[in-house]
């Protein structure tokens, strides 16, 4: 589920920050997590306007 793998990669973004890892690694999982987000968020759109189409 993709609220499962927001979690884990948020997770592992923290660790990274809070253990000093090198700044390429920390962006690439910022980059790997906001694209995560960015298709919840998609998915959660496309769901909201399924609904719509099924209830009018």
């Amino acid at each position: 589920m993709l609220n499962d793998e927001i979690c884990k990669l948020r997770e592992q973004l923290n660790r990274s920050i809070e253990q000093g890892d090198d700044y390429s690694v920390t962006y690439q999982l910022s980059v790997e997590l906001d694209e995560l987000i960015a298709q919840y968020y998609e998915d959660l759109k496309d769901s909201k306007k399924k609904l719509v189409w099924t209830t009018s």
